[in-house]
C-alpha cells in the first residue's frame, strides 16, 4: 500500500504535470511545424534533401511517427498520462480539500482562535447581545452561519473550492474529446466547379448527403488580388431535405456534424471555340513552373493534333496569355475576344473558376465544447476565496474572541473584519 501510495503521489505532483504539459506544447509546435498527413513519399523529397534541425530525415520523422503527431501512440500516451494525473489529483487532493471546506469546525477555547491567520480580542459589556448581532451582521452579508451554545461559525465562498475540480474535468474532456475526435474524424478536401457536387457515404458505406455547389464568386481588391471567396453550396439529403446556404472565408457551414469551410480557389477550366466548333470546355491545372497562380493547357491548332500552343490564365477574369510550342509569347486574348493564330481562329469564351471546399466531421466536438464550459465555469469559481470566521465567548468574561482565514486574499478578509466589528454594541 505504502508504494501505491508513492506512486500516485508521484503520478498526482504538480512537477509531472507541468513537464507533461510542457512536452504536449512541444508536440503540438512540432505539429503546425510540420505537415501532417501527407504520403510517406513527400516527407522522403521534402526532408531527405533538407533535414529537419539537420538531422530528421524523412526516413526518421515517419519512424517516430511526427507525420501525425495527434493520432501518435506516443502523444496519446502524453494526453493518456496527463489524463490519469489530473484524475488522480483531483481524488487525492481537490476532494479532500472541498470536503474539509463543507466540513464545519467546532473551535471552543480562545487559544485555538489566537493560533488563526487572523485574530482579534474585543471587550464587550454584553457578549450574549454582540453574539446575536454578529450573527444577524453575517447573515446580512450573505455569510453561512452555524451557532453553537455561545460559538459562531461562519463561512463563504465554499464553492470556489469546487472550481479546480471542474478545471481537472474540462481539461480531461478535452482531451478524450480532441483525441476521439483525431482517430474518428474525417477531413476531405476538394475544389469543384459550379454545378458540380460531392457524394458522402454513411457509417453503412451508403449514399449520405450531397454537397452541390451551385455558385462561386471571387472577390478582388483594385490591384486584382483575391479578398474574399464566396460558394453558395445546396446540401441534399437522401430522404429529399435539402438546404441553400452562402459560405466565405470565416463564415463556415455547420450541419449535422459537418461543417463545410471556404478554404482557398482555383481554376477548373477554360472555355473556347475553335474556327466553327461548338463550345469547348478544356480543363486546365497547375503549372508551378511558370508562377505560383499560373493555369494552363496544351491544345492542338489542327485537327490531326500539330502545331499545340499553350494558354495560360492567372485569373478567371483573364487575360489567356497564348504561347507557341516553343516557349515564344504569341499574344494576349481577353474573354469574349478572338484572333487568328496558325491560320486558325480562336475565341476565348470564358474561364471557370472552382471552388476549394473543406469538409470536416468531428464527432468529438460536443465534447471540447463541454470541456471548454466546464473549465470556464470552474476558472470563474476559482476566483472566488473560501473565508471563515469563528467567534467565541469565554464564559464568566466580558471578551468576544474573533478569528478567520481565507485560501487567498487574506488581506481581503482582513480588511472587511472591522467592517462586520463595527455594528457591535461595545
Amino acid at each position: 500500500m505504502k508504494k501505491i501510495s508513492q506512486v500516485l503521489n508521484w503520478l498526482s505532483s504538480l512537477k509531472i504535470a507541468i513537464l507533461l504539459l510542457l512536452l504536449i506544447a512541444i508536440s503540438c509546435a512540432l505539429g503546425t511545424f510540420i505537415p501532417q498527413q501527407e504520403t510517406d513519399q513527400f516527407y522522403y523529397d521534402n526532408f531527405n534533401k533538407d533535414p529537419l534541425l539537420g538531422l530528421i530525415n524523412g526516413s526518421i520523422l515517419i519512424l517516430f511517427e511526427l507525420n501525425h503527431i495527434y493520432t501518435s501512440f506516443w502523444f496519446l500516451l502524453l494526453l493518456t498520462w496527463l489524463g490519469l494525473a489530473l484524475a488522480v489529483c483531483s481524488f487525492r487532493r481537490q476532494l479532500p480539500i472541498l470536503k474539509s471546506a463543507l466540513k464545519w469546525i467546532d473551535y471552543k477555547s480562545p487559544r485555538q482562535i489566537a493560533k488563526l491567520s487572523i485574530a482579534q480580542t474585543i471587550q464587550t459589556k454584553n457578549p450574549s447581545k454582540s453574539l446575536e448581532q454578529f450573527s444577524i451582521n453575517l447573515k446580512r452579508q450573505g455569510w453561512n452561519v452555524k451557532e453553537t451554545d455561545g460559538r459562531i461559525a461562519a463561512r463563504q465562498g465554499v464553492i470556489g473550492r469546487l472550481g479546480p475540480i471542474l478545471i481537472h474535468l474540462g481539461m480531461i474532456l478535452l482531451m478524450i474529446g480532441a483525441t476521439y475526435g483525431s482517430l474518428n474524424g474525417k477531413t476531405i478536401e476538394r475544389f469543384l466547379a459550379p454545378g458540380r457536387s460531392i457524394d458522402l457515404l454513411n457509417n453503412n458505406e451508403e449514399k449520405g448527403l450531397t454537397i452541390k455547389l451551385q455558385k462561386f464568386q471571387i472577390e478582388r481588391d483594385p490591384q486584382g488580388r483575391a479578398e474574399q471567396y464566396r460558394s453558395i453550396v445546396k446540401i441534399l439529403e437522401p430522404n429529399g431535405n435539402k438546404e441553400e446556404k452562402e459560405i466565405s472565408v470565416n463564415n463556415p457551414l455547420r450541419y449535422k456534424g459537418l461543417t463545410l469551410y471556404q478554404a482557398d480557389w482555383s481554376l477548373a477550366a477554360i472555355t473556347i471555340q475553335i474556327e466553327n466548333s461548338p463550345k469547348l470546355q478544356i480543363p486546365i491545372r497547375s503549372i508551378p513552373d511558370l508562377g505560383e497562380q499560373v493555369w494552363g493547357t496544351v491544345i492542338p491548332t489542327k485537327k490531326n493534333g500539330e502545331d499545340q500552343i499553350l494558354l495560360t490564365v492567372e485569373s478567371e477574369l483573364g487575360p489567356v496569355t497564348i504561347y507557341d510550342n516553343d516557349g515564344t509569347r504569341i499574344t494576349k486574348l481577353g474573354i469574349n475576344n478572338e484572333a487568328e493564330l496558325k491560320n486558325t481562329l480562336i475565341k476565348i469564351i470564358n474561364i471557370i473558376p472552382s471552388s476549394g471546399l473543406l469538409l470536416k466531421r468531428d464527432p468529438g466536438v460536443p465534447l471540447v465544447y463541454t470541456s471548454f464550459a466546464i473549465i470556464i465555469i470552474g476558472g470563474s469559481l476559482s476566483i472566488i476565496s473560501t473565508k471563515k470566521i469563528w467567534v467565541l465567548q469565554e464564559k464568566g468574561k466580558s471578551l468576544i474572541y474573533i478569528g478567520g482565514l481565507s485560501n487567498r486574499n487574506l488581506s481581503g478578509l482582513s480588511k472587511e473584519l472591522p467592517r462586520i466589528i463595527s455594528f457591535l454594541d461595545n
